[in-house]
């Protein structure tokens, strides 16, 4: 699978040039939004070494406030003492599900991307070492789980439709894998990596 890391590295945007707001979508969410300011936030999109690279995703605990219940990928919003987003990218990612910045290597970005919550979120792209150990935080992460990074490189597991929001209607994708959902925010950063990838 070394045809894949040498596929993904030079799709994404360098780490000595971190993307700038506006998000690839903000035309979208200004319609739903308005002008109203975007708060950073960064998510780590970590791939699994091994045999079959292995994306890692959580679901999130029933009892939050928002996104509850969703796939998504370890992260959240920028807090002052963070450095730059791939400092907040670590720190959630150790605070959600254990995962040792040690094991971690980033690789580089993907396109900001602008939520209905109102964060402009930095997809920070990594290595994970293979033997890094994984444990949920409970108060937030109910599981975690990889799905092979191959099988989001199919084309005939992308699923688009098309949903009402607030008066209007957004075009939307999505992917199921071993009964897991992964739409939304988590979905379309996914389908960013495949078109930056030339997959999509």
């Amino acid at each position: 699978m070394d045809g894949i890391w040498r596929e993904l590295a030079p799709a994404l945007v360098p780490l000595a040039e971190p993307p700038q707001p506006p998000g690839w979508n903000h035309v979208q969410m200004s319609e739903l939004l308005g002008s109203v300011e975007r708060r950073p936030a960064a998510v780590l999109v970590g791939v699994r070494e091994g045999v079959d690279p292995r994306v890692v995703l959580t679901v999130r605990t029933a009892h939050l406030a928002s996104h509850a219940g969703q796939v998504a990928f370890p992260g959240g919003g920028s807090d002052p003492e963070d450095r730059d987003v791939i400092a907040t990218a670590l720190r959630e990612s150790r605070e959600e599900i254990g995962l040792d910045p040690g094991h971690v290597s980033p690789l580089g970005f993907l396109d900001m991307f602008e939520t209905i919550s109102g964060y402009c979120v930095t997809p920070v792209v990594a290595r994970i070492a293979e033997q890094a150990v994984l444990a949920p935080a409970p108060d937030e992460v109910a599981e975690v789980f990889e799905v092979p990074l191959s099988f989001f490189l199919e084309p005939a597991n992308l699923r688009r439709y098309t949903m009402e929001y607030r008066g209007h209607r957004r075009p939307m994708v999505e992917f199921v894998h071993g009964g897991h959902r992964i739409w939304g925010a988590t979905a379309a950063m996914l389908l960013n990596l495949l078109q930056r990838m030339g997959r999509a």
